[in-house]
């Protein structure tokens, strides 16, 4: 099927031909001016489409080449974001290391706001409830254990000053005894019986 232009084309053609041959020539510059200027008109026509068309592709153009940046930025971030997850799984967190309380310990003795059913049912959020127990349960016991300490340390200065009396009055009984030893020596002395006096074999008998 021929387009409009092509027809308005044809038609110049056949006034050129022997068809028109005997028309009257200011009918046919008429006729002719007539078709030029619809060709004309789909000339302006076709290029106002075409310009048309041609910013339509253009916006066309850059909106996807704006959405195929946004879509590598997201798959930019994806990789990010699972190098990022990866990391945090191959990461091993010290408290992995700590020996924490049994899960029927920490039912037993934590405290209840710290275990009720909707955190024993969150595994996150049971195990940071977990660590501050733990947190909670040595900070107390290490305050426990610097109280004994200071007991300790208590009873052994204690211990000195005893022992150290000790020591005191033991020298002072040794003192005492050593005392009473050259007392009971002298005392002994002066009991001794007294030598009786000698007779002399010179005397005689008459």
């Amino acid at each position: 099927m021929a387009s409009d232009g092509d027809q308005i084309i044809n038609n110049l053609r056949d006034l050129s031909g022997p068809a028109y041959a005997n028309y009257d020539a200011q009918s046919l510059l008429m006729r002719s001016s007539a078709l030029v200027s619809c060709l004309k008109s789909l000339n302006r026509s076709a290029n106002t489409t075409t310009r048309t068309k041609k910013d339509e592709t253009a916006a066309a153009r850059q909106e996807m080449d704006q959405s195929h940046l946004g879509l590598q930025n997201l798959l930019y971030e994806k990789r990010h974001l699972e190098r990022e997850i990866e990391k945090c799984r191959q990461f091993a967190s010290v408290y992995q290391d700590i020996p924490l309380y049994t899960m029927e310990e920490f039912q037993k003795l934590a405290p209840e706001e710290a275990r009720p059913s909707e955190v024993l049912e969150d595994e996150h959020q049971l195990m940071l409830n977990r660590l501050s127990f733990e947190l909670a349960e040595r900070q107390r016991l290490d305050l426990r254990r610097r109280e004994l300490l200071q007991a300790k340390e208590e009873l052994l200065k204690q211990s000195r000053t005893n022992t150290n009396t000790l020591d005191g009055v033991k020298g002072h009984i040794d003192a005492l005894v050593k005392t009473a030893s050259e007392i009971q020596k002298k005392v002994d002395e002066l009991v001794q019986p007294l030598p009786l006096p000698e007779v002399s074999t010179a005397m005689t008998i008459d």
